[in-house]
């Protein structure tokens, strides 16, 4: 319970960090991610990781200089940050054939997936993270009662279940099949917006889902309505036919 709280407050700081970015860059306020809550998974799971697989790490650290712990300790902050970036970006796009960012615009990039500009930054919270972070929050979180913390964290559990199962259903729904590798999320909450606003589900996908083809959602929703004239009309060549047996017997 002590590291699925941290993982949430890893997410919600992830979250925290990609909107105010993201309005530094825009001016103007973009709910990203791919859950509906205030919370991004993947940040989670990179604080989780550095704070456990490099936790003993730090123990056996302290017969050596702080400067080669701190080098020692970034080379494996960064690969940490640098492969979950990479497999998360990579799997999301072959499951819902979108991107949620991109890198080809920065340089020393891999396939645009990760970028040595923002894996430096992470790197430096993953410093913050292990030495001081991670460990004022277990404190924290240690102190707090039993009872309440298996209720905070079976409430929180239940709502991320649920937003998960809500989000996959509405993005899977939307996708489209892309090969264009960009980031295209603004454009996409101007096309989308006018279908899926009136939903307060659908209020939060307009600024998050980065990838949705208008075309593809028009031809579903006429497929749709042929399927249907067609399932009325076979009916009634069923009554007609019925009613006309009847009328002989």
């Amino acid at each position: 319970e002590v590291y699925f709280l941290l993982f949430i407050i890893y997410s919600v700081f992830g979250w925290i960090i990609e909107t105010v970015g993201n309005i530094i860059q825009t001016k103007k306020f973009t709910n990203r991610g791919f859950l509906i809550g205030p919370y991004c998974p993947i940040y989670g799971f990179g604080g989780i990781a550095i704070t456990i697989l490099l936790g003993n790490f730090m123990k056996s650290m302290e017969s050596i200089s702080l400067t080669d712990s701190i080098w020692i300790s970034s080379v494996v902050i960064i690969s940490i940050c640098g492969l979950l970036e990479y497999l998360t970006s990579y799997f999301m796009e072959k499951l819902f054939k979108a991107r949620w960012w991109d890198y080809h615009k920065f340089k020393f990039n891999i396939n645009g997936r990760i970028c040595l500009e923002t894996l430096i930054p992470f790197t430096i919270v993953g410093q913050l993270i292990l030495r001081y972070i991670s460990p004022a929050l277990i404190e924290v979180i240690n102190q707090i009662n039993q009872t309440w913390l298996h209720i905070i964290s079976g409430v929180l559990f239940t709502t991320i279940i649920v937003d998960i199962w809500i989000s996959y259903n509405i993005i899977n729904s939307l996708k489209k099949v892309s090969c264009e590798a960009k980031d295209n999320t603004e454009e996409i909450t101007t096309k989308v917006k006018e279908i899926i606003s009136k939903s307060w589900r659908g209020r939060r996908l307009v600024s998050a889902f980065p990838n949705v083809d208008m075309d593809v959602i028009r031809e579903k929703i006429k497929l749709k309505v042929e399927e249907s004239k067609e399932k009325i009309e076979k009916k009634k060549k069923d009554i007609e036919k019925m009613i006309e047996q009847k009328i002989k017997k």
